[in-house]
């Protein structure tokens, strides 16, 4: 019995090993469709966008949403792996505008490459130390689901309001919730609560991806220097 228990447990352990092998293989995969749609969105003209910004936003925001939807339907099959990078390639896409409003700053690229630097600090401390550690953090789910439907809702209000006292706050309670929901995901992953590379890979691309928009934008507002 015990032989068995240990058989089982050193099974699982195998598996949840593979499962977080594979996500970090796929999520750097990921960062090539990013940066090239990223490379094309910089090079795209996106002036329909100030002619209405709260229509153009909520567009892109359902268009993400319907491509996520899409993922987790084909996760179990090679075409999910498709989805996924198609995803991450619109997602790319979509960082044009931040990117040319960056690069208009006389430090913009300097910004850009701080915000990526400091998305990359911390995704591999807080994925580290899920990692070492092996604490669970599932109990974090609720109330991280909670704050991101308030930060949803408040970033939706500010589309119309357009603070930008508020805007800072959205982007400075993002960087903490985004940093929250790695070390939220790297758990589940370890402790077997996420089986699918897939979709793993997918909550750790988001939140990277929203944590590189948030420090990008609060470095644009604090450190950006104007012509």
């Amino acid at each position: 019995m015990q032989y068995q228990n240990a058989t089982q447990i050193g099974t699982l352990a195998t598996e949840q090993n593979k499962v977080l092998r594979n996500t970090y293989m796929m999520l750097a995969l990921t960062m090539i469709p990013t940066v090239i749609g990223a490379l094309l969105g910089m090079s795209m003209n996106f002036s329909f966008m100030a002619a209405s910004p709260v229509m153009s936003a909520l567009l892109m925001f359902g268009a993400m949403i319907g491509m996520m939807f899409a993922v987790s339907a084909l996760r179990n099959s090679v075409w999910g792996i498709a989805a996924l990078l198609g995803f991450t390639f619109v997602a790319g896409v979509f960082l044009g505008p931040i990117l040319q409003v960056a690069l208009h700053l006389s430090n913009g690229a300097q910004l850009i490459g701080m915000a990526a630097g400091g998305t990359g600090i911390i995704f591999f401390s807080l994925a580290t130390l899920a990692t070492v550690t092996k604490k669970d953090f599932s109990f974090m789910g609720k109330f991280l689901f909670i704050g991101l439907i308030l930060l949803i809702v408040a970033s939706l209000a500010n589309l119309f309001f357009q603070i930008p006292a508020l805007s800072l706050t959205i982007s400075s309670i993002a960087v903490l919730l985004f940093s929250a929901f790695i070390l939220y995901d790297v758990s589940r992953i370890v402790n077997g609560g996420e089986t699918n590379y897939i979709m793993a890979t997918l909550g750790l691309f988001l939140s990277i991806y929203n944590l590189f928009i948030s420090l990008l934008q609060l470095l644009m507002a604090f450190a950006g220097e104007r012509d």
